[in-house]
């Protein structure tokens, strides 16, 4: 099924991240715990490209799994290392896979590298070249609190638009802690005349280091209880694990009220996050 047609329907979801082994690490363990998410009925999973596209060659398989548990899943695929001539190998393989959902991004920079000639610049790029190959839904990435990259939103929603414009036809979110930074976010981008689907992504921080981390990377914006959570179970997994649970339900429940109806959880590949989500929210989201 493509992602499109799951996102017409008002009622609440929620989609699940996950991500593939590193080409040195086992596959079995991340494959059973992905099978496990997979019980969880969400509405559709994707499966990342790795940092830096370091476990890509674990995608497709990742991908198949899931659709042979009957979920729908969505491969990302970066390309700001790749040509044009292997974008269309990898286009070609999804196909045969009868994977129909792609999540077009640019992808991360390698550390002291300019742009590697004959690759890609921008996630438009390859969202173009997507809809051209045919019979993939294109998705992309937004970012509520601008691209880390870009200095100001206002250009960010501009190069936005550019993606929507090459064929892009719906949108996942960065995760964020603070709804409100969400709710003028997505005021601006209909105004902007973005009017395809978006997908909020929310993350369950279950441990203390993980919220650094995240910091670092993307420079997300900390509401102050928040903090007070990471301060007070930040240095117990067992508390932080719970109360990190808490936090993104209770952040799924008001997106929900808002009429924010899919929600899209970054589960790190634990399965026992993304069950006791769906749990938390009980009868509000499909079965």
């Amino acid at each position: 099924m493509k992602i499109p047609e799951i996102l017409q329907s008002q009622r609440p979801s929620i989609s699940f991240e996950v991500f593939p082994p590193k080409a040195s690490a086992p596959f079995e363990p991340i494959a059973a715990a992905v099978e496990q998410l997979c019980d969880q009925r969400p509405a559709f999973m994707s499966v990342t490209y790795g940092a830096g596209g370091g476990a890509n060659a674990n995608t497709l398989p990742i991908a198949k799994r899931i659709l042979a548990k009957g979920i729908t899943p969505l491969a990302h695929l970066t390309c700001l290392t790749s040509t044009r001539e292997r974008i269309q190998d990898e286009l070609a393989a999804l196909k045969a896979a009868d994977i129909e959902n792609i999540l077009a991004l640019r992808g991360d920079r390698p550390a002291d590298s300019g742009p590697t000639p004959g690759c890609y610049a921008h996630a438009s790029d390859l969202a173009a070249d997507i809809r051209s190959f045919g019979g993939f839904a294109v998705g992309g990435a937004c970012y509520p609190e601008s691209h880390p990259e870009c200095a100001h939103l206002a250009d960010d929603i501009d190069n936005l638009k550019k993606k929507v414009d090459a064929g892009v036809e719906f949108l996942t979110t960065q995760m964020f802690f603070d709804n409100n930074i969400l709710y003028r976010y997505l005021a601006k981008v209909r105004e902007h005349g973005i009017t395809v689907p978006i997908v909020a992504g929310v993350m369950p921080v279950t441990n203390g280091k993980q919220i650094q981390r995240i910091c670092q990377l993307s420079g997300t914006y900390l509401p102050s209880r928040f903090k007070m959570i990471v301060d007070r179970f930040g240095d117990r997994p067992d508390q932080m694990l719970s109360a990190g649970i808490a936090y993104a339900s209770e952040q799924i429940v008001d997106l929900f009220a808002n009429g924010v109806n899919h929600v899209h959880v970054y589960t790190m590949n634990k399965p026992e996050v993304g069950a006791e989500i769906i749990r938390n929210l009980g009868s509000i989201v499909e079965a």
